[in-house]
């Protein structure tokens, strides 16, 4: 957990980077520390033209707020495309509904993520974007602290072989290829590695395959990696590493596989009780760090 502030350290934190504990406080306007504290949840995902995409986030969320203790406000905010539910709009909210300490879950697949980067930044949470951003910083009072991505989170591993097991037939023939969007940016591209390299670990430990590894849509290693494992004698199923499906996973991702035999469900992470799951345990850590 990453407590934000005008005077939060701007070094990289490296693949954990919302574990990292600071002391700092953010304050755009002062807070009366003798005043009563409220806590409330903002989790901010990417946004979608596609309804159902945005839908199948909502219900994450509300099963979220289902496990949460009775009345702490809880809002899901996106990044952009939402309209009205901009990551302004959820602060707003919260601030109207009195929270004082705001935690935020960013619901992105990898620390690798510019968009994760930009919105600490905005957040106030560090005091420069590893790469340039447009984002500016948002109107806020309330202390944030702020949370990890998805990252290679134990429970993500489990959705994933959950989503592709039906897959296989025959394990110590097969390879399992998980395929994340990644970056292009030195230093983002290194930690979708990092994560997606560990994650498809994990993946291995609790499937028993033969093989696991992962591609990357930005560098594209798409089909180098399947035809790579298929030049070995393996059958390559694909597992999407999105957060809910759409364009990447209907469009992107098969048009990259062209010419290669495959199998492909297209499944991605959401829908799956697991990954309400993932969110209140991190929402719960840290409600138990903080100094209220």
């Amino acid at each position: 957990m990453l407590q934000g502030g005008s005077g939060a350290s701007g070094q990289d934190h490296g693949l954990r980077q919302g574990l990292v504990s600071e002391e700092a406080e953010f304050t755009r306007e002062p807070l009366s520390a003798d005043g009563p504290r409220r806590p409330g949840v903002l989790v901010i995902s990417h946004g979608s033209p596609d309804g159902h995409w945005v839908n199948l986030v909502d219900e994450a969320v509300a099963a979220v707020k289902a496990g949460l203790p009775g009345g702490l406000p809880v809002e899901a905010s996106f990044l952009e495309i939402v309209d009205g539910r901009l990551i302004q709009d959820g602060i707003d909210r919260l601030e109207l509904a009195g929270v004082t300490d705001m935690i935020v879950i960013p619901l992105f697949m990898s620390s690798g993520s510019t968009h994760v980067d930009e919105i600490a930044y905005a957040l106030g949470v560090k005091d420069t974007a590893d790469k340039e951003t447009d984002l500016e910083h948002f109107r806020l009072s309330a202390r944030v602290f702020f949370g990890e991505p998805v990252d290679d989170h134990p429970l993500v591993a489990q959705m994933i072989w959950d989503k592709v097991k039906p897959l296989f037939r025959d394990p110590e023939r097969e390879a399992l290829l998980l395929v994340g969007h990644g970056s292009r940016h030195d230093g983002f591209r290194q930690r979708w590695e990092q994560g997606i390299s560990s994650l498809a670990a994990r993946v291995k430990d609790i499937s028993g395959l033969a093989v696991t590894d992962y591609a990357l849509l930005n560098p594209d290693s798409v089909h180098k990696k399947v035809s790579y494992w298929q030049e070995r004698g393996y059958e390559v199923a694909i597992a999407p590493l999105f957060l809910s499906a759409g364009y990447f996973t209907k469009k992107e991702i098969p048009s990259r596989l062209e010419g290669l035999t495959y199998r492909y469900s297209g499944e991605a992470l959401l829908p799956h009780p697991l990954l309400p799951h993932w969110m209140l345990d991190q929402i719960l850590h840290i409600m138990r760090s903080m100094k209220l």
